[in-house]
């Protein structure tokens, strides 16, 4: 029995264009703290799943909520620098 198997993930995994531009890690950088609260908004949410949520759950999802819309806030604000246009 011969088998087929695709090589096409072997021949590009190592592509340069599969490869994070230093633009697009800027990018994140600039957004690493709304993300960071968002996995705190979605680690309050997943801690109360299971359970009734006690004073200090409501408290802390509230805070991370705020927390989240205060740096998407904050990021939305900035200015962005100007990316060059594809195809330039």
């Amino acid at each position: 029995m011969k088998h087929i198997v695709t090589v096409q993930d072997t021949v590009t995994a190592f592509a340069d264009w599969m490869e994070p531009t230093a633009a697009e890690l800027d990018g994140i950088d600039r957004e690493m703290p709304l993300i960071l609260a968002q996995v705190d908004l979605l680690d309050a949410q997943i801690t109360t799943m299971d359970r009734t949520p006690t004073e200090l759950d409501v408290r802390r999802f509230r805070r991370a909520r705020r927390k989240v819309l205060a740096v998407g806030r904050e990021l939305a604000n900035t200015a962005a620098p100007l990316l060059p246009e594809v195809g330039a």
